[in-house]
This record gives structure tokens, sequence and C-alpha cells, in this order.
């Protein structure tokens, strides 16, 4: 066994399966499967009975019953097998997304947002195929060809023994098709996850698309991702057209040869003719299941092939997920001690930073573009860990402290402000357990001069933002972060200047919904425009990862001379 397929069954075996449930559908399958076996021996009687002088009616009644039986088990069985289907990839879904979720922001740095909705839908999916379309009926044709080579034995052992040429030759077939069909099937849904990407990353950006006319060069590359999963569709319906076809030959060839055989048997009176009727009935439900096996065998390399990237990402470290203390953590100081980070070996992005930023304060960071500042951000976010130097809370290193602790102390107002798509209402407690009254709610939108538009508009705090925000402008997306971030009453502050992409009218009413959010906070800002900086208590200047200056306003403006052409231009980029 490859180490891809026991990887699979270790998948299998980690779900939740409803036992009960799958217990019942497994019996049901059975009696389903042993009725039919007991259909050719009662055709066979009744066959036998048409030469006798009395035509046996019981036994056409007996038949009908079986029949009846039957298709009632199956009935129950197939919506049974659909249940478990939906019940356990129902659980890898869960577990999967709960993984994703919990992921570190280095993997969505790396993977496309579609990738991972490809995992999470197309490749579970695939594995729901498995269980509830081929699972089951694979395991019930193993025992109705068993069962049927048992009874055709006592029959007529010299034809069985015919028949049973067929399997070392199906197996000689099937086996190296099944894994180039793996091949295939992993290839593929590789394939389907970067066209997914490509549709996630289209589709979320489509204004830039549009405005810059690129309807023709994304057609292009969606064109060119269509053609490449249509190559690979049709490697797998060669593959699938080879198998299929020449399994039904093989099984049709003995039965020819049985049929030619039987009947010069009966003919010679060797057999009755309704020996020969049970045959060729058994013959048929041996035909059968192994038609369903080389399907399951195709269905099963897929399933592999897709599951591989799902335990791939099952196997990456997630976030620490903590409860949060009882206590909160107390007010303290930050501390950066010569702190080093890099995307990669060559793209080094903070280089020996080293600050302080006590409570209560306003610390800005201000410098040409790429020099770090955001960086600075997303290292106390604990978005990313430092290559060296350490990032300290009142002396603790912030790695000791509980993650979802650490984060809770912080809110983040951004140049965007992004909104999820729903209801202002839900974008303001977004990330909230215990949901606020609507008094506090409607408090912290008038603390933010957000509560004036909010109540102009037809559904209030039902308004629908639109993906990401767009029905509403940037100003409103960024006094309704700004309470957000009030509701959340968090300690220390992030602002990447929160007004640096408005109008001087939307300017004016979210600096001053960010004084008022700032007080008694600790804050930390990256800086675009000087009125932001003028006074805060401290500012850093980087450049290219390193602080080449700091202190208030005026001292820079005394001592800094590239701190001083920036703001003669009252810009800061």
């Amino acid at each position: 066994m490859s180490s891809s397929t026991k990887n699979f069954f270790q998948l299998l075996k980690s779900l939740k399966w409803p036992i009960k449930m799958a217990i019942l559908a497994i019996v049901l399958s059975l009696l389903s499967t042993v009725i039919s076996l007991v259909v050719p021996l009662v055709t066979k009687t009744l066959v036998d009975s048409l030469t006798s002088a009395s035509f046996n009616w019981t036994l056409i009644l007996i038949l009908l019953g079986v029949f009846i039986l039957q298709a009632v088990f199956g009935g129950f069985s197939y919506y049974l097998l659909a249940y478990i289907g939906e019940f356990v990839v129902a659980d890898l879904r869960r577990k999967l997304w709960s993984k994703v979720l919990h992921l570190p922001v280095p993997y969505y740095d790396r993977h496309e947002s579609g990738e991972t909705m490809s995992r999470i839908t197309q490749d579970t999916t695939t594995l729901k195929s498995l269980v509830t379309d081929h699972l089951v009926n694979f395991v019930s044709g193993i025992i109705t060809i068993i069962g049927s080579v048992i009874i055709l034995f006592f029959i007529d052992w010299k034809m069985t023994l015919i028949m049973l040429i067929s399997v070392p030759l199906s197996m000689a077939i099937m086996i190296p098709l099944g894994s180039k069909m793996h091949k295939v099937a992993k290839a593929t849904q590789k394939e389907m996850a970067s066209f997914s990407g490509l549709l996630g990353r289209v589709l979320s950006e489509i204004r830039l698309v549009k405005s810059y006319r690129a309807e023709r060069t994304e057609t292009t590359s969606g064109g060119e991702a269509i053609h490449s999963l249509y190559r690979f569709g049709l490697k797998e319906a060669k593959i699938q057209a080879f198998i299929s076809p020449l399994m039904t030959l093989i099984m049709m060839g003995i039965l020819v040869v049985i049929l030619g055989y039987g009947g010069l048997q009966v003919s010679n009176g060797n057999l009755s003719a309704g020996d020969l009727v049970a045959i060729i009935f058994y013959l048929v439900q041996i035909i059968f299941p192994f038609a369903q096996m080389a399907t399951f065998f195709t269905s099963f390399q897929k399933a592999v092939g897709a599951t591989e990237r799902i335990q791939e990402i099952f196997k990456m470290d997630s976030e620490p997920i903590e409860q949060e203390a009882n206590k909160p953590l107390e007010d303290g100081v930050i501390t950066f001690l010569d702190v080093h980070f890099s995307y990669g070996e060559d793209k080094k992005v903070i280089n020996g930073v080293s600050f302080e930023a006590k409570p209560g304060t306003v610390t800005a960071f201000v410098g040409p573009s790429g020099g770090g500042k955001t960086t600075i951000f997303s290292l106390l976010e604990r978005f990313y860990e430092p290559n060296d130097g350490v990032i300290y809370f009142n002396n603790s290193p912030i790695q000791e402290l509980s993650l979802r602790d650490w984060r809770s102390k912080m809110a983040y107002v951004s140049q965007e402000s992004p909104l999820m798509s729903g209801t202002i209402l839900s974008n303001m407690t977004y990330g909230m357990t215990d949901i606020p009254s609507m008094e506090k709610i409607k408090a912290a939108a008038e603390s933010a001069n957000a509560s004036s538009f909010i109540e102009e508009l037809p559904d209030k705090y039902d308004t629908l933002v639109g993906e990401r925000g767009m029905k509403l402008s940037g100003g409103q997306r960024q006094r309704i972060a700004i309470a957000r971030a009030l509701l959340h009453d968090p300690k220390i502050l992030l602002l990447d200047e929160a007004t640096s992409n408005l109008d001087s009218g939307s300017e004016t009413f979210v600096q001053e919904a960010l004084e008022r959010l700032m007080k008694g906070r600790t804050t930390l800002i990256i800086a675009h425009r000087l009125a932001t900086i003028i006074h805060a208590d401290q500012i850093f200047f980087l450049e290219q990862g390193k602080i080449t200056g700091k202190g208030t306003h005026e001292e820079l403006i005394n001592h800094h001379e590239l701190y001083r052409e920036f703001t003669q231009g009252q810009r800061l980029s």
C-alpha cells in the first residue's frame, strides 16, 4: 500500500462517522445483496417447473415478494449511504475550515484564496462521492461475487472455473491503469485549485479589471486554465473509456463461452434448463459488480489524489488556539529590542529596530514607502515572528502570552478599513461573542461620527454594505471601522493612517472620531499627513528597515534633514 493510500485511510479514520447509521446501511445493503443471490435459485426452480404438468404460481408470488423486498432494502440503504456521505464530509469540511482559519498569515501569502476554497469544496465533494456512491456498493459487490461463485460451484464447478479466468486478467488491467488515474486525478485537482484561485483573484478585484479594460487579458488567462482542465478531463476520459468497455468485453466473452458450453451440457442432459438460467443470472450478477469495481477503483484513485492536498493543510502548523484568560492582561510598555525580519533571504524589511511605547502615549512612524512601517504592525500583531530580536510587553516576550489575549488587547484601523459582506451592525460587532446592547452600539457610532449617515439609510443598522463594503464611501467605511474599534475597547490602537485616502470633508469627521478613539490608549500610528503626528509623544523615522531619527516633531525638524523635507510637502509617505 502506497504512502498516499495509507494517509487517505488515516484521514477517513480521523473523521466522525455515524456508526449506528453506517451499521444499519451495511446490514440493509447486505440483505439486499443476499436477496439478489436468492433470485436466480427461485428462477431456476420456476423454469424447471415450466416443464412439469402444472404451473407453480407460488414461486411467481415468492419471486415478486423477493423483488419488492430488494427494492425496499435498496431504497433505504441508498438514503442511509447518502446520509453517511453528507455527515462525514460535513465533519471534514468543519475541521478543514477551522484549520484554515487558524493557519498563520504566511500561508495566505503563499496561496491564493481560491485555491484554498477549492480544497474545502471540490476536493471534499470527491471524497463524498466515493463514500456515498461507491464504497458500500464495492463491499456488497464483493459479497455478491463471492456468494455467486460459491453457489455456482455447487451447480457446475467446471463453468465456474472458466469464469474465474477473468479475475487475474481484470486485475492485470485495473492496477496499472489505476496508478495512472491517480496521477491524472491529482494533477486535475491541482489545476482546478489553480483555476479557482484565478477566479477568486479576478472576481474580487472586478472593478480593477474593468477600470483598466483587462477583460480580454483575463479572458485569455481563464481560457488557458479552462483548456488545461479540458485536457486533463480528456486524459481521465481516455482511461475510463478503456477500463469500463474492456471489463465488459472480458465478462461478455466469458458469458458467450458459458452460453455455448452450458447449451451443450443442457443438450447432453448434464444440466437442466433451470440450472443454465441460474448460471446466466449469477454471471450477470458477477458482471455488474465487476463493472462497479472498475468505477470504484477510478473514484478511489481520484479521492486519494484529491485529499492529498487536504492532508497537507492538516499537517501544517496552526496558530495556537487558546481560551481567553479569566483575568485580562494589564496595560504595559511595548518594547522592540533589536528586531530583524525578512520575507525571504533577499527581502530584508526590518533591520535592528528598537523602541519603546509607553501606556497612554502616541507613537508615530514615518518615512519612505517600503521602509518597514506596516511590517512593524504585522510583527506586533504576531502575523509573523521576528527572525532575530524580541518584542516585549511588560518585560515578557509577546510569544509567551496567549495569542487570543494579546490580540484582544488591540484594534487595527487601516487605510482601506475593509468590511465583511453583511450589515452595518454585523460589521460593527464583528468578532464579538457577547453582542452589546443597541444603546452601546449607537453610542459607539455616535463617537465615531457614523450615526448621522447610518440613520439616514433606509435600513439603518441593517443596511447591507456589499462585498468588502463597496456600497459605502471610503469615509463611511472608516467610521464604521472606528466604531467597531470603540466597541472592542482595546488597550493598544494601531492606525495605518486612516485619513490618507479621504477627501477633506470625510477627513474632518474621521479625524474627530480618531481623536476620541485614541484617548487613554497606547496608540501607534503609521503617518502620512503632518496633522496626524504633530502632537505625537514620539516619532520614529524609518529608512530601509532602520530607525534613522527619533524624537518629537520639533526635535526632528531641527535635527533630521529628510524629515524636514517630508514635512515641507505636508505629506509623509
